[in-house]
Formats: C-alpha cells, sequence, structure tokens
C-alpha cells in the first residue's frame, strides 16, 4: 500500500464549528497526525479577520521561512494549531483578494474543467474563492518545500472546496486529489424540496434536476471535481448510491468514525448524568408547572434546523401520538435541540431556573425556552399548534424546544451539548436524508439507546453491524423508512418508547451496555483504515 508523505486538507469547517464535517476532521486529526506528525496540514478560512478565533492557536514559529515566501507571493495566511487532540497544524486562509480575480478564476475552470459559474449565487463565490486559496497555498508550500520526490495528497471536502483540487490538478499534476462528498448538493435539494428522492433515485437526471431547483453552478462543480481527482468517496453505502445515480460511482467509502475520549469515565459519568437530568426535569418544571418524578423517561432529537430531512417533523408527530399510547407506562420529557431563529431567553424562564424553587403553575407558551424571531412561522411550533400540544398537567408527553445552540452559554439550561445528552434514557433520529449520522453515533458513546431509520448512514451500519435489522435492545433501533411511509414510522417510534418505558432496570442496563459497545466499533482506530485505502487509491494514478 502507498502511503503519503504530506497531506494537505481543506474543508470550510477546519477551526469554523458549522456542523458535522467539524466533528469527522477535529476527532480524525489525532489518529493521522500521531501516524505522520505535523505532516499533516489542514487548511480553512480566515472568516475571523481581527477577532481571535477560539479554535486556533496562531504559532509563527511554524513554516516561518514559508510564511515569509507566501507573503512575496501575495498570501495571506495565518499558521498555527487547531486547538483539538493532536493539536495538528492548521493555516486560515484569507481569500478576500481573489474576488477582484474571480471572473477570470472562473472562466479558467470553464476552460479547463468545464465548471459552469454562470447561475452561481449566495455562498458559491465565496466557497470557491477560499477553495481556489487553499489551492495556491498547497502549490506555494509544495514548491517552498521542494515536495516533487514526495508523495502528496490534497484531501478536499464538499463542494465549496472543489476549485481547490481542480486548480492543484493543473498546476501540479503530481499531487494525489482526493474529493469527500459528505452528501451530494443535488441529492440534499432533492429530499429538501419536498421530492421522493428514494423511489425515483435510479430515473433522476442529475444535470437536470440542478436546472429544475436552481443548482446548476454547486451541482457542476461538485460533478467536474468528482470527475476529475484521482480518487472519489463519501461517507456511507446510502450517499454512495446517491452519488452513481446522480453524479458517478465512487471509489472508496469513507464511513465517518469517532473519538470517545470526551466521553467521562466511572463516578465522573454518573455524577454528569446525574446532573444533566436534574437540569432538564427543572427546566420542564418551570415551564410547565408540573413535577416530574425521577423515574421519567428523557427522550431527545438534535441537529440541524432541516424539519423534514432530519425527521423532526414525525418526531413531534410520534410524541402527539405517545402522548394517546395506553402502553406508555412513566411520564415523559421529549425535548427538540436544533439551533432555531433564535431571539433572548425567556426572562420569565430565567427568573423560575435561577429561583431554584419547584412550581405549579405554567408559564404562557410552556414548550419553548427562547422566544423566536418568527413565532407564527415557526416549523415545530406550528406542528404543536396543529396538533393541539400544549403541555397540559394530564398530559403523560410534554414536548419542549430548545431552538438554540448547546454551547453552555445560552441563558437557559447553560449546559454544553455533551453534558446534556447524558442524562437522556432515549435520543430519536428520524431522519430522512442522512449521508452518515453523527447524533445517534454520538448518543450511543454516551451509552443512550437511539432510534434512527435506515435511510441513515448509521443506521444502515448499525443493521450491518448485527447482520439483520437492529432493535432498541441492541442499543439503536433502526427503522425502515421510505419516500411515503411517514405515518408507519411515527408509530414504530411512539410504540419502541412506549415499549422501553415498561423495560425493567435490567433491561435497561443492558440496552445502554449494548449501545456503548457498538459505539466503540465505530473509533477512528476501525475506520482509519478506509482513509489510507483511499490515499493508496489516489497516489497509485501518479
Amino acid at each position: 500500500m502507498i502511503t503519503p508523505d504530506y497531506i494537505f486538507e481543506s474543508s470550510w469547517e477546519v477551526c469554523n464549528k458549522v456542523g458535522g464535517i467539524y466533528t469527522v476532521l477535529s476527532t480524525r486529526a489525532k489518529t493521522l497526525q500521531d501516524a505522520m506528525p505535523d505532516r499533516l496540514i489542514f487548511m480553512g478560512p480566515d472568516c475571523w479577520g481581527e477577532k481571535k478565533s477560539p479554535f486556533f492557536i496562531q504559532d509563527d514559529s511554524i513554516l516561518a521561512d514559508w510564511q515569509k515566501q507566501a507573503a512575496k507571493e501575495g498570501i495571506k495566511v495565518k499558521v498555527g494549531r487547531w486547538d483539538i487532540p493532536g493539536k495538528p497544524i492548521a493555516l486560515l486562509v484569507d481569500f478576500q483578494q481573489y474576488f477582484s480575480q474571480k471572473d477570470a478564476i472562473y472562466g479558467e475552470m470553464w476552460e479547463n474543467f468545464k465548471v459552469d459559474s454562470l447561475h452561481a449565487f449566495g455562498d458559491y463565490d465565496e466557497s470557491c474563492m477560499f477553495a481556489y486559496a487553499t489551492g495556491k497555498v498547497v502549490e506555494s508550500i509544495y514548491n517552498f518545500l521542494k515536495l516533487e520526490k514526495k508523495k502528496v495528497i490534497f484531501h478536499v471536502n464538499e463542494w465549496q472546496c472543489g476549485m481547490g483540487a481542480l486548480y492543484i490538478k493543473k498546476a501540479i499534476p503530481a499531487i494525489g486529489t482526493i474529493f469527500t462528498t459528505h452528501a451530494t448538493s443535488i441529492g440534499r435539494s432533492i429530499a429538501g424540496n419536498d421530492k421522493p428522492l428514494y423511489d425515483y433515485l435510479w430515473a433522476y437526471n442529475g444535470d437536470q434536476m440542478a436546472a429544475e431547483l436552481n443548482m446548476e453552478s454547486k451541482h457542476s462543480i461538485e460533478k467536474q471535481t468528482a470527475y476529475n481527482v484521482d480518487c472519489f468517496t463519501t461517507v456511507s453505502d446510502i450517499t454512495a448510491t446517491e452519488c452513481k445515480e446522480l453524479i458517478k460511482p465512487v471509489d472508496v467509502v469513507l464511513p465517518n468514525g469517532f473519538e470517545n475520549d470526551f466521553v467521562p469515565k466511572g463516578a465522573k459519568f454518573t455524577a454528569r448524568r446525574k446532573a444533566a437530568r436534574k437540569i432538564m426535569l427543572q427546566v420542564a418544571n418551570c415551564l410547565t408547572g408540573c413535577e416530574f418524578p425521577e423515574d421519567t423517561i428523557v427522550v431527545g432529537t438534535s441537529g440541524r434546523y432541516e424539519f423534514r430531512n432530519k425527521g423532526i417533523d414525525v418526531f413531534v408527530e410520534a410524541m402527539n401520538r405517545l402522548n394517546r399510547d395506553k402502553d406508555l407506562k412513566k411520564p415523559v420529557i421529549a425535548f427538540v435541540e436544533v439551533p432555531a431563529w433564535v431571539g433572548d431567553a425567556r426572562e420569565d424562564l430565567v427568573e423560575r431556573v435561577k429561583s431554584g424553587k419547584t412550581f405549579d403553575t405554567p408559564l404562557d407558551c410552556p414548550m419553548l425556552t427562547h422566544w423566536l424571531h418568527n413565532m407564527d412561522h415557526d416549523n415545530v411550533l406550528g406542528m404543536m399548534k396543529y396538533n393541539d400540544m400544549w403541555n397540559r398537567p394530564e398530559d403523560m408527553v410534554k414536548l419542549i424546544f430548545i431552538p438554540c445552540y448547546l454551547n453552555g452559554n445560552d441563558g437557559i439550561v447553560n449546559t454544553p451539548y455533551y453534558d446534556l445528552i447524558i442524562g437522556k434514557d432515549l435520543s430519536v433520529y428520524p431522519s430522512y436524508y442522512e449521508p452518515w449520522g453523527y447524533t445517534p453515533l454520538e448518543s450511543v458513546a454516551f451509552k443512550v439507546p437511539c432510534i434512527t431509520t435506515d435511510l441513515a448512514g448509521f443506521g444502515l451500519w448499525a443493521n450491518s453491524e448485527k447482520g439483520a435489522y437492529s432493535e432498541i435492545e441492541d442499543g439503536v433501533k433502526t427503522i425502515h423508512r421510505t419516500d411515503y411511509n411517514y405515518s408507519e414510522v411515527a408509530d414504530i417510534i411512539k410504540d419502541t418508547v412506549a415499549e422501553f418505558s415498561s423495560f425493567s432496570e435490567a433491561k435497561v442496563k443492558k440496552a445502554r451496555a449494548a449501545a456503548d459497545k457498538l459505539s466503540k466499533k465505530a473509533l477512528w482506530s476501525e475506520f482509519i483504515k478506509y482513509y489510507w485505502q483511499a490515499y493508496d487509491f489516489a497516489l497509485s494514478k501518479k
């Protein structure tokens, strides 16, 4: 197997915590950094300007001589380390100067690779200028360090970074290029526009759908990057099928691994779980005026606010049905933790939480922790109103919407996400469109059994580990989901939570242990081998 001497990797989410790709890269970094110390160089956008990035430690002693050369070439970059385990080298690349050359760059990309930038809008220009800038950085370092006799990889993530790989293919063909699409832009768009993706996947034409959904430029850069790099990859078998039908077949599947070093052990785990349950039960009491016994089942869903794609709609519907289910043995508090167009933390709720008292009267709007700017048009609130879900005292299921990033400083919960998820009994991620699914993987790492679907890469993987459909006793309940069985999925979620509420303590412990065991099979130590395969695949073409 051919192994690289240097790896350059670019993503919009290097030192920039936006979504799941940040987790992919930041947890994988230590495994690669240990294997090839300081020959792994990450590149992210310098979107901080004069402000200090909370994820980046500047260190001008790194690549000091090259930095002088870069300045002569007009390359603006901050050099340092990504503040994550392994502390790999990271470059924050300023791309503003390339906007003045945008038309010439797009012309060059059309001439060399038939990338159609004519229909660009939104974040396309910003992404492509960043990508182009990373290509210039790789070229400059390669030439300065005289790496001609070294085996070098340039790995780009998502369409946002594609133009960097194309630039390098033309400028330095000796570099092995890898492109990972974590979700195809056109597949996500088809699903997000309420079109049936899976039953008709074989019949969709990616180019035609891109034109119909006004996605031509993003689809074009994604497609041309996929066709022109040395190794085209994605993160799961389900997305590999999507790539095959909408773009082209992938060369290697790179499943998303995980590092569990931030999961507390022993007495710390027990203490954090207890603290998390305490704050969740307290917030629920302050909002609803109801007291909750210790054996209350705490359930939650979280992630990006893609109402249909992430299955938030089916989760709300399942909790509505569960509230009327005679088989439910214990009260349930269900949390929806997705960042919305959030305003301020509710002052009336802040006062109650700070008081530390127990309350027997509800607040107005007893299902929401923070006010929203779009109260009348929010999907979660709209669906709750439609279903007449008001968290009444007689309701066995109380649904609470926490519409903000759980960063430990939201004004109400004031607890980071990982310190909150540990307190749950069950999590639910009934995704319709989910290339992999870090949220269920994080859940099982904290010994919280979860419910997901076989339209999520993680759900398919859990099934493959068992060799059959995974059940809640296995730590993960994987539901078969199609374009059209929304109602059936809602019923299965309802039935699974009701069933879990009647589990004995021994049965709950067994499910939690199975979740923990499964999560360890998804550690980077297990999955990194697929990356070495991709590096070998790309370099063998050189």
